[in-house]
């Protein structure tokens, strides 16, 4: 079948205050397309500096060139035949990456600047703006013509051409040496006519003259299909050599482009007769896993059988180093299927040098755990391994292919089985869904990546209505929008002549994909108890067009039918409803966001560069759950940064476990964080005799890392303290060992660059949003992307999203007013230590200082265009100084002391856990609130002292009060008459001399000014 091709469409749709260039005001453009060395034309609009075309250009798109770039160039000229002008036709180009490109269903109408560079390369101006649409398309390509009748089999088969010599010699001999120990199968059981998609090699049917294994029981014949190779052309010696299966029951060597692979060891020698010395020392090459220690482990992957003596469903067993694994049941097709993965850690003292691998037929039995038969009436026959000679593979080396392999210990009635096995690390791809043995074999303990859901804000604009039935007079109508679990209304208005008018916005957050979704509009009348609908009608998410600026959509009008007899016209509303591309849809609090790029993928910028993140292990656990009388610790990580999130595996019962995980992220923004947590498995465990139960996973705790704050290039790699806060306090859950990396992309130039642009996106700013209408879109997104990653396999539940997420971040919490009271003294300690510096100077407890700022005063008075320099330099001098005091052991995390988080009253405990609404008696909640009533009484005292201040500032001009405004007015004049008179500099010099006078000519009592100002009035005589 043909693969789909695929094109690239550009929607020309118009473009906005071009330059004009004819000599009478006005150009007459067109558009000039080139993509990939293919270049289109666009119409001429006439004499217009707003032009309109609606056209649609297709480009084929190819392979990345190092002739062609991967940029869309369009470039606008005038048509000097509409025109003629001396000057260049050239009008403007937009140079865009194929990176920024989309699929179709996600396009928008975007206007970008149009560009017209100087004869200088990096002096460029703008002057105007086009109307693109970009997309891709998916398109299969024209079936192929019908071909005449072909003639018999027989015949092609004749005319066929030989296969090429490497590829007819594997075949041959394969064939030979499946078909000499493979019995005849049944009509049903006829092999797949195509190659197997893991590149193994399953044995053909038999040819006509193949003996039947009925009438040759001995071992295969060396020469099976001898005839069909002699006919061939000699093989070169890099071809792979398969040998048959000779009589005495070895293995076949494989030897694939010089790579041996590994021999079985002979029936003949049992497990018990070989020594127990342990395995030489395996040295594996370096893997890409360079911030983790790396974890040895012997892989085993067991793809298919055939030819076994059995029609049930038989199952492998494998066993090494004391552990004992048993595979699913065989699913049957032409062969028995496995296709299941093993990993075994190689780096416990006590790993056995031998792997047996046997397959066995479970009895039936009443119970659901297979029973095998002590004498062997279940066994089938097994393969021994010596692991000493199991191949080494580290990626990037490519994956092992799987051999066949004679089954031993049965008999004459032999099967063969398919596998592979290999030494290797926790980067070898097969890793991630392979069974471990620090796992337990759970099913959900897998490491895994996931992808958060694209999200995007759907504005539904409500303008008003007409035709609507009044249900009786002064009756109050609002709008309800519903979609999906997220429900707003309008305020209710009173409608004139049936035509109500609201203006409102409602913001939904919504998630791709849009096929079945659809937002609901009912119109409702208010009453007291509850409200009653008039009518309802129905939008579908994928008629909703998108945009990614601030430009108006189109309204439209949309009937409303009677909710309970569909069809009947109860009036039409009038909307504006779209997509917001342009907003950053919010999932985690804003100050600890890891990402802030837009919905829409056309207004990405380039990352700066990619964090690595090594999770090497956990130390000093403690036991989350009992299990049998003993506690009991099933951890695993969760990471999460930007729309990616990472789960390790889950590493059963285990106090100490060891990840060695590592993970990539692509970063756009340096002031973002990373979050990563850790959690104790609790989905599915038996308490006692009672049936399984499913619980909520326990928090353990979780780290911030800000990735400004790492050094480019540089490794970090420390122990962060798991601190929780719990019912009964602050509690250390253990420590976290991680490893981060932060590797800039960019030019530094370019990375500098960052810091000078807004944090979110444009529309934040062209139409933000209230605080009260981000928190209440951040809690539907959260549940959004919760509910998304809960029906993932392994699900990441909804508490693990909710904690990662800081869900209940904006819950009250006395103890965090406290802490940001504090936060904000600290800040201000810095201005306080200025201030009593600049008093004790005025009181001249140190007189050399004293002397030294009256030298500096005469110096920046007369000389005042140094003011701005010096202030410059003390800064940098600080900052210089504060240098060497940098912290250089590690990155900051959660901080107890910041926290207040170890000396916290038991009440206020108690008081930032409960629910909303409250749960406890109602003497405490009564209690708290007379707490709260008193801490309002302070902040009132505070915000009235603060008003007064501003309102007496006001009174000095306001002439409340006549002989005070009086006075200021006129002291004003003369301060005017007498610096007009008076050099500034010198009335600088004496107010400074004057300030710094010595305690000596000083009064103790407050100054006239400050006398002056207390006596002004304010309005608090007024307030009630």
């Amino acid at each position: 079948m043909s693969s789909a091709v695929r094109k690239l469409i550009v929607e020309v749709i118009d473009a906005h205050n071009l330059q004009p260039i004819d000599g009478h005001g006005t150009s007459s453009p067109y558009v000039i397309l080139d993509y990939y060395g293919q270049r289109k034309k666009t119409k001429t609009v006439s004499r217009d500096l707003n032009p309109v075309w609606n056209e649609v250009l297709e480009f084929n798109v190819g392979k990345p060139s190092e002739v062609f770039g991967d940029q869309l160039e369009v470039n606008i000229f005038h048509d000097k035949t509409l025109g003629p002008t001396s000057r260049s036709n050239f009008l403007g180009q937009v140079g865009l990456s194929s990176k920024q490109f989309v699929r179709k269903g996600e396009e928008a109408l975007i206007y970008y600047r149009v560009e017209k560079k100087h004869f200088i390369s990096w002096i460029s101006w703008s002057r105007g703006e086009i109307g693109l649409k970009i997309y891709y398309v998916d398109e299969l390509p024209p079936p192929p013509p019908l071909q005449p009748v072909s003639p018999p089999a027989e015949e092609v088969k004749t005319e066929e051409a030989p296969p090429p010599a490497a590829e007819a010699g594997v075949d041959a001999k394969i064939e030979a040496a499946s078909d000499a120990g493979k019995s005849d199968p049944p009509a049903e059981q006829a092999p797949p006519p195509e190659t197997n998609e893991e590149q193994t090699v399953p044995p053909p049917p038999q040819p006509e003259n193949a003996t039947p294994e009925n009438e040759n029981t001995g071992s295969p014949p060396q020469d099976g299909g001898s005839n069909r190779a002699k006919s061939e052309p000699p093989r070169p010696d890099v071809v792979p050599e398969i040998n048959a299966f000779s009589a005495a029951r070895s293995m076949p060597e494989v030897n694939a482009a010089g790579v041996m692979g590994p021999k079985p060891i002979p029936r003949q020698a049992t497990v018990t007769s070989f020594s127990s010395e342990p395995t030489q020392t395996i040295a594996v090459e370096k893997s890409s896993f360079d911030l983790v220690n790396k974890m040895h482990y012997l892989f085993v992957r067991v793809v298919r059988a055939q030819s076994l003596p059995t029609n049930g469903n038989p199952i492998v067993k494998l066993a090494v180093s004391g552990f004992h694994v048993l595979s699913k049941p065989a699913r049957k097709t032409n062969f028995f299927e496995w296709d299941q993965t093993f990993a075994f850690a190689r780096d416990s003292p006590d790993s056995s040098s031998i792997l047996e691998v046997s397959v066995w037929e479970p009895r039936k039995s009443s119970s659901a755990t297979p029973i095998f038969d002590a004498r062997g009436n279940n066994f089938l026959g097994d393969i021994c391994f010596d692991v000493s000679e199991i191949p080494l593979r580290d990626p990037p080396d490519s994956p092992l292919a799987p051999q066949w392999y004679r089954l031993e210990g049965r008999g004459p009635r032999m099967g063969h089985l398919m596998l592979a096995t290999w030494v290797g690390t926790q980067a070898d791809e097969s890793f991630a869904d392979a069974w471990k043995t620090d796992t337990a074999g759970h099913p959900n303990s897998w490491s895994k990546i996931y992808q958060s859901p694209k999200l995007w804000y759907l504005r539904l604009t409500v303008h008003e209505g007409q035709n609507i039935p009044m249900p009786g007079k002064d009756s109050q109508l609002h709008i309800k929008a519903k979609l999906g679990f997220q429900v707003f209304r309008t305020k209710p208005t009173i409608p004139c002549n049936g035509s109500p008018s609201w203006n409102e916005d409602l913001m939904f957050v919504a998630a791709e994909p849009f096929t079945d979704s659809e937002l609901k509009i009912f119109l409702e009348k208010r009453q007291p108890k509850e409200s009653v609908g008039l009518g309802e009608a129905t939008i579908l998410l994928t008629t909703i067009e998108r945009r990614v600026d601030d430009r108006q959509v189109a309204a439209r009008w949309i009937n409303v039918e009677d909710p309970k007899e569909k069809g009947i016209y109860k009036g039409r509303v009038q909307l504006r409803v779209c997509f917001d591309g342009g907003y950053h849809v919010m999932d985690e609090a804003a100050h600890v966001c890891s990402d802030y790029r837009p919905t829409a993928r056309q207004l990405w910028k380039p990352p700066v560069g990619t964090i690595e993140l090594g999770i090497v292990g956990c130390k000093n656990l403690l036991p989350m759950k009992t299990i049998n009388g003993k506690g009991s610790t099933d951890a695993y990580a969760v990471a999460k940064y930007g729309n990616k999130w990472v789960r390790t595996r889950t590493i059963s019962d285990c106090l100490d476990p060891k990840w060695n995980e590592q993970y990539t992220w692509s970063v756009h923004d340096p002031s973002t964080v990373l979050t990563i947590g850790v959690f104790d498995s609790c989905e599915v465990f038996e308490m006692g005799n009672n049936k399984e139960s499913i619980r909520p996973d326990i928090r353990i705790g979780k780290v911030r890392i800000r990735i400004s704050t790492l050094q480019t290039g540089k490794i970090y790699k420390n122990m962060y303290p798991l601190i929780l806060l719990t019912h009964d306090g602050l509690k250390k859950m253990g420590e976290i060992e991680l490893a981060v990396r932060f590797v800039r992309a960019s030019p530094r130039i370019d990375f500098l660059h960052v810091y000078s642009q807004p944090l979110l996106p444009l529309m934040h700013h062209l139409k933000p949003l209230s605080r009260a209408q981000q928190e209440i879109l951040r809690t539907n997104t959260v549940k959004i992307v919760a509910e998304y990653l809960a029906l993932s396999e392994p699900p990441l539940r909804s508490e693990v999203v909710a904690y990662m997420l800081d869900a209940d971040s904006h819950a009250f919490s006395m103890r965090k007013v406290r802490a940001n009271w504090l936060r904000i003294i600290t800040v201000v300690a810095g201005i306080i230590d200025v201030v009593k510096w600049v008093e004790d100077t005025r009181a001249w407890k140190n007189p050399t200082a004293t002397l030294l700022v009256h030298a500096l005063l005469v110096m920046l008075v007369w000389f005042p265009d140094l003011i701005i320099p010096t202030l410059a330099f003390y800064v940098f001098a600080i900052g210089a100084w504060n240098y060497r005091f940098r912290s250089r052991e590690g990155l900051p995390h959660f901080d107890p002391k910041i926290s207040l988080a170890e000396s916290i009253d038991g009440d206020e405990l108690d008081e930032e856990f409960d629910a909303i609404p409250s749960t406890r008696p109602n003497v405490v909640v009564r209690a708290r609130y007379d707490k709260l009533r008193n801490l309002g009484a302070r902040v009132q005292t505070t915000l009235g002292d603060f008003a007064t201040q501003c309102e007496r500032v006001q009174a000095l001009v306001t002439w409340r009060d006549p002989r005070a405004t009086g006075i200021f007015v006129g002291l004003c004049f003369v301060v005017a008459l007498i610096l007009y008179l008076v050099p500034s500099k010198m009335v600088a010099m004496a107010f400074g001399f004057y300030y710094l006078r010595h305690p000596l000519f000083r009064d103790q009592m407050p100054s006239p000014a400050l006398n002056f100002f207390r006596r002004l009035p304010s309005l608090s005589d007024r307030i009630i």
